[in-house]
């Protein structure tokens, strides 16, 4: 997919009506709503309650049927404008054959989330491949000043939501265009092989992970070297690995940095870690699908949000 071929769903304006579903971990209970449904009317939105959003089994938010139904019902509601899920987890991954990928097709809009709902927004990719979906702050997140305003400069006004990140770390220097995909590591490894893979060709490959060892993170992105996902990848950039210890047993360490880096030479290309991106109060809204360049010297990242990326 080329950038001219990438589609960004409509903005969102005040009185839009935004759904907010749970495709995959519970959440913690009625606060976490609450907060969500805050979070939406701050943007002037109307939020729309999945009907089990508050279902429980186990580690998901329901069963997979309940949770399928919710999502598909936001998909096809010819009034909800925006899909906002309230958290990650584990359990999107189950749904993926039997969401309705024709209807956000038919009647594009936001899907946002990160961490598990990498699942999803790869799906989309794999189906609708010309609409840009939002690695985004989940609903029920507090909120900062910094990813709400990303979060706006992405949705609402269709700028640019990157830019700077001084506190970024070069690791492979150079600079690179592509397309955004990715989102959370463990979930682009995992669907690997699958028809919902991610599609890394010509692309500026973005990660993040949570609570993975070092050698865990060093393993999965292995698996994406070898499966060739990286052959004519672009460039790679890392956010945050959240609580991500680097020692593995008694038998040594090693960086998250050197094993990016590791992976970078091997794939030659340019590469930078630390973004404002992944399990970290402050993030950036990433339109995965529109154009963008790396300059990892510089440390910056800038969405091309114009015409020829979304048209």
């Amino acid at each position: 997919m080329t950038a001219a071929a990438a589609h960004l769903p409509p903005p969102l304006a005040p009185g839009a009506r935004v759904a907010l579903v749970a495709p995959a971990g519970p959440l913690r209970g009625a606060d976490d709503v609450a907060r969500a449904e805050a979070n939406a009317r701050a943007f002037g939105w109307e939020p729309v309650v999945a009907p089990h959003a508050l279902a429980h089994e186990g580690y998901f938010a329901g069963r997979d049927a309940l949770r399928l139904a919710d999502l598909n019902a936001a998909l096809r509601a010819p009034d909800v404008d925006a899909v906002w899920c309230l958290r990650g987890g584990y359990g999107a991954m189950r749904l993926l054959d039997g969401i309705d990928y024709d209807a956000l097709g038919a009647r594009p809009r936001p899907l946002l989330g990160y961490s598990d709902i990498t699942a999803l927004r790869l799906a989309v990719a794999a189906r609708v491949p010309s609409l840009v979906t939002f690695h985004a702050p989940t609903a029920r997140a507090e909120l900062t000043p910094f990813s709400r305003d990303s979060l706006a400069r992405a949705v609402v006004a269709q700028a640019d939501p990157c830019g700077a990140a001084p506190q970024a770390r070069t690791l492979r220097p150079g600079r690179a265009g592509g397309r955004l995909v990715g989102g959370n590591l463990a979930l682009v490894a995992a669907l690997v092989g699958t028809p919902y893979a991610a599609r890394c060709d010509d692309a500026i490959l973005v990660l993040e992970d949570v609570t993975e060892p070092v050698y865990r993170i060093d393993r999965m992105l292995r698996q994406l070297l070898l499966s060739g996902a990286l052959a004519r990848c672009r460039a790679i950039v890392f956010g945050h690995c959240t609580s991500c210890p680097e020692e593995y047993e008694d038998d040594g360490r090693r960086s998250l940095d050197e094993v990016v880096r590791e992976i970078a030479d091997a794939a030659g290309v340019p590469a930078l870690a630390g973004v404002p991106l992944g399990h970290v109060p402050d993030q950036w809204t990433l339109p995965l699908g529109a154009w963008a360049e790396v300059d990892a010297d510089a440390r910056t990242l800038h969405v091309d949000v114009s015409s020829r990326a979304s048209s």
